[in-house]
């Protein structure tokens, strides 16, 4: 992070806790002027020798000038009241999420600072406008939303409220910049941008584990090898706490007067109650010991027995089709080309959205030796296979070990419409595509905030054009007919770039 020597900002930080002592330490290394207190007697002194102590870490590795370090700590003041921050030009509050205590504080510090001095709020999860409510003068308020840990999260979301003056958002903008962060726009709505883009992937997943189609260490598995992400959705409530998550998910599930698509879950909420938190616990998902802090994904057993060698294949895209008929001979089985197929074939259908029952209802096939192969994220990298409520064990056996053949994973999951990546990608395109449509913030804000904040492979806008904006659409028609859940319309930002050919991340003239 290089120092601004020009600038003219002074900066007030109210809260010395995590977020707001690493709001302080990026901005003395920016070159800001900072202003760090806290409510709590000692907490800004021992905030400002924390700082101190991760610059000093820094200088060790190699990572920063000593010279510079020394700057950034000189520039960390401490007053002993809110009549300190009479000099900034910009403050910003890390306090306790609790509505009527942020509004307390604003009311206060426009009495302490100058009549042009900007009050933002770092809030994750309250309105911005509900906050600015408590000031005369609420057009200077606006959301600066950075995550944790602030020196490594390089994103900051800047929240404009109703009231918000367009010259208070874009100095905030800039600001952001200034520290060394992407800053990206959003309107005031609840999560935000990546609060409410990420309602996509955890409860998707929570839906799955309780319709009880795999388990967690299953689901977990499919979404890094066959989608890419970092960590599971159930590695990652446990890495953060359900005491965390689970109010989250409640919160914006309420704000939105219970959209459908941001429905908690059961699951998570007996879990809470229980003190099942994750790995502040110990326990939570998975165990953990005094050593063990981390998941070991490990491949699912592969059974036993002789491999399927005859293998008719069902209706399909075509591209799914070839790649499949392409592979079965390296793997030692044989495509049977029959119309229909031999008594002794195992029958892979390839559904979209579809699960195996109707996929072999639909086309006539005897379900108690059809299989369903997932065909959405190819299958080169892991392979997932559904089962009907009776195929048989044998059949089922086989069939995982014929595609286990050449050494890629393959996952066995119970009957459930759209496997496990196709529910969870599409549930994800689709909160994505709803955000845009709301216009809360621009598709290009909406992809570089999910990348930054979230760490998936992909933006949703864009996971969604290379997935096929038709096909994403399909899958969610196909499951919203399956189920009757309302959870599963497609927004209209999708139906209509779908069906016209257009990419996900095209803005509206």
């Amino acid at each position: 992070m290089s120092e601004s020597s020009d600038t003219q900002d002074v900066l007030g930080v109210v809260g010395a806790g995590l977020m707001g002592r690493g709001i302080a330490q990026i901005a003395a290394q920016a070159g800001f002027e900072v202003r760090l207190l806290d409510a709590r007697n000692g907490a800004a002194a021992e905030a400002k020798a924390s700082i101190e102590q991760v610059l000093r870490a820094l200088v060790a590795k190699g990572r920063l000038p000593d010279d510079a370090a020394a700057r950034a700590v000189a520039r960390l003041a401490l007053p002993p009241s809110l009549a300190g921050l009479a000099g900034c030009t910009i403050v910003i509050e890390a306090i306790v999420e609790k509505l009527d205590a942020k509004q307390a504080l604003f009311r206060e510090l426009e009495g302490a600072v100058g009549p042009d001095c900007i009050l933002a709020t770092n809030t994750s999860s309250l309105p911005v406008t509900a906050i600015a409510s408590a000031c005369a003068k609420p057009e200077r308020v606006a959301g600066l939303h950075f995550f944790s840990p602030v020196p490594l999260m390089k994103l900051v979301e800047v929240i404009a409220g109703l009231l918000t003056s367009p010259s208070v958002e874009q100095r905030l903008f800039e600001f952001g910049a200034a520290l060394g962060h992407t800053p990206v726009r959003a309107r005031d709505t609840p999560g935000f941008i990546v609060n409410h883009a990420g309602r996509g992937y955890g409860t998707e997943a929570l839906r799955i584990a309780s319709e009880g189609a795999a388990d967690y260490a299953t689901i977990d598995r499919i979404l890094k090898r066959a989608a890419g992400f970092r960590m599971g959705p159930f590695e990652l409530f446990d890495l953060t706490g359900l005491d965390v998550s689970h109010p989250v998910m409640e919160s914006i599930y309420r704000q939105y007067y219970e959209e459908p698509r941001f429905r908690p879950s059961p699951l998570t909420a007996q879990r809470v109650s229980a003190g099942v938190l994750g790995r502040k616990t110990k326990r939570g998902f998975y165990e953990y010991g005094d050593a063990a802090q981390t998941v070991t994904m490990t491949m699912a057993p592969v059974p036993m027995v002789a491999p399927s060698t005859l293998v008719w294949i069902g209706d399909g895209e075509s591209s799914s089709r070839e790649a499949l008929a392409a592979l079965l001979p390296t793997l030692g089985a044989r495509v049977d080309t029959g119309p229909r197929p031999h008594p002794d074939a195992l029958c892979v259908v390839l559904p979209l959205g579809v699960d195996a029952t109707s996929a072999a209802l639909a086309q006539g096939l005897d379900p108690n030796r059809t299989i369903a192969l997932d065909p959405l994220p190819g299958f080169d990298r892991q392979r997932t296979l559904m089962t009907t409520p009776v195929t048989d064990s044998a059949r089922r056996d086989a069939a995982h070990a014929l595609f286990a053949a050449d050494g890629v994973a393959v996952d066995v999951i119970r009957d459930s419409p759209g496997f496990v990546v196709q529910r969870v990608l599409a549930h994800i395109v689709n909160v994505a595509c709803e955000i845009a449509q709301q216009r809360i913030a621009t598709p290009g804000d909406i992809d570089l905030a999910v990348r930054l904040g979230l760490a998936y492979p992909h933006g949703p806008l864009a996971w969604g054009d290379a997935l096929g904006p038709l096909r994403v659409l399909g899958i969610l028609e196909q499951m919203h007919l399956a189920t009757g859940d309302p959870r599963y319309r497609p927004s209209l930002w999708l139906s209509r770039r779908a069906r016209l050919n257009v990419s996900l991340l095209r803005e509206e003239t």
